[in-house]
């Protein structure tokens, strides 16, 4: 059954997180301002050494829907989109977009995702649905990104297939009920905990194909440290789901018994 439609988006404010990426940003806000034009661009700038909070300033000075939000250090993907998905709600936006710096994220197939939130609460730009593609990954990084939504999608027993996927859509009225405050994943991770908090509210997530593009300037944030807070903190989510399910099934045992003792009749 398709989903109704829901509310027009009419304010939409696109999250983009920096660290170090002075090469990129100005190519991509430009790119987006043109898929885009009435969406308004939040710049998130860890305050990166190479200038790009500076290059960002300029480029809010030049284009009215162009804001900076400079954060005092390096604190991670997660801290960065939750400050920007604050930042959003106190300012009325109907929704909030996650996309990449570096050019992997297309502003140009932005369009599809706002256009399948008509019906759903969570648009996420899948790689690995029919007809989403990855383009100059090397072997290695491929075969981590299928073995790691592989692995959250059996160990958490959800029906995304692209759950680390990081180019996003969110009606902020959904955000708001995912208690996004008691999130503390830092890394990529942080994609994970909020595609199970929409799954869990029931709410409807949808995975639009895209074609993911291998960044051309700079260097991949990816590390083996953010690797491993995923390994465990998908493990340990597994382990509190399956629990909890074993809980809720035993509970219904015990309201529903499928065998019942009849009395004996004189």
């Amino acid at each position: 059954m398709t989903p109704p439609a829901r509310a027009a988006l009419e304010r939409i404010c696109v999250c983009v997180p920096t660290y170090n990426e002075v090469g990129n940003l100005e190519m991509i806000v430009r790119r987006l301002r043109a898929a885009v034009p009435t969406a308004d661009v939040l710049v998130l700038d860890d305050a990166s050494p190479d200038g790009t909070g500076a290059l960002a300033d300029r480029l809010a000075a030049q284009d009215p829907q162009v804001t900076v939000l400079h954060r005092p250090g390096k604190e991670g993907l997660g801290p960065a989109y939750l400050a920007g998905f604050r930042w959003a709600w106190e300012r009325g936006y109907d929704a909030v977009v996650q996309i990449d710096a570096d050019g992997s994220h297309q502003p140009e197939q932005l369009p599809d995702l706002l256009a399948a939130a008509e019906r759903a609460d969570v648009v996420i730009g899948s790689r690995w649905v029919p007809g989403g593609s990855v383009h100059n990954w090397p072997a290695h990084r491929r075969a981590l990104s299928v073995g790691a939504n592989t692995y959250a999608r059996y160990t958490l027993g959800i029906p995304v297939r692209d759950a680390t996927a990081g180019f996003r859509v969110y009606r902020l009225e959904a955000l708001a009920g995912m208690d996004t405050h008691e999130v503390a994943s830092q890394g990529y991770c942080f994609q994970v905990d909020l595609t199970l908090r929409a799954l869990d509210r029931g709410l409807t997530v949808v995975e639009v194909p895209v074609a993911f593009v291998e960044r051309e300037v700079g260097t991949s944030k990816m590390s083996d440290a953010i690797v491993r807070e995923a390994a465990v903190r998908v493990g340990v989510w597994g382990l509190q789901r399956r629990g909890r399910q074993a809980r809720e099934r035993l509970a219904s045992l015990r309201r529903f018994p499928r065998w019942h003792h009849l009395e004996e009749t004189p």
